[in-house]
């Protein structure tokens, strides 16, 4: 299957389906619990914080979307390979990770968000997303914003790769539109 971008965003191939390959700026390096904090329009970099784990994975953003938060589609890119923040790596979409996020408002009322994550691999990699994969996910989620202690999150079910495509889909930049 051939790759068509347009201006670095995904578009419609002639079977009116979506690629299953993205653009992902990395935002944070794997081994590190240093949280970097971009504009993710512009790409310019704000602060980095120090979270209460370390990245299982490299983990940033992908190009051109906006999702239900307001931010781009956040995606892990699973790999052993050593990826830098600031990098724009090319690749496929695997999986699609439910999180569920809660925090204490000023009323002391809980809000609750979705903010699922993008599973990836870089183009022409084969990894497996096996259930070792999935629980360090799992329990570096469940733990990163332990400083935090008015933000809880968790996480849910692993949706496949149909589903990952589909939410890129929904928070494609190019759909806003549609």
């Amino acid at each position: 299957m051939r790759t068509f971008w347009r201006r670095g965003r995904i578009i419609r191939n002639c079977d009116n389906k979506y690629m299953t390959k993205i653009k992902v700026f990395i935002e944070n390096e794997a081994n590190s619990n240093q949280k970097n904090l971009y504009n993710e329009k512009t790409l310019e970099y704000r602060k980095t914080v120090t979270v209460s784990r370390e990245y299982p994975y490299p983990y940033g953003f992908i190009l051109n979307t906006t999702s239900g938060d307001g931010d781009n589609a956040d995606c892990f890119v699973i790999t052993d390979k050593k990826l830098k923040t600031g990098e724009i790596v090319e690749c496929e979409v695997v999986d699609l990770m439910e999180q569920i996020e809660a925090t204490i408002d000023a009323d002391g009322n809980e809000v609750r968000e979705d903010d699922h994550n993008v599973l990836a691999v870089l183009d022409g990699e084969e990894i497996d997303v096996n259930d070792h994969v999935k629980n360090n996910l799992k329990d570096f989620v469940a733990h990163v914003f332990d400083y935090l202690p008015h933000k809880k999150i968790k996480v849910g079910k692993f949706l496949g790769k149909d589903e990952a495509r589909a939410f890129i889909l929904k928070c494609n930049d190019d759909n806003a539109d549609e």
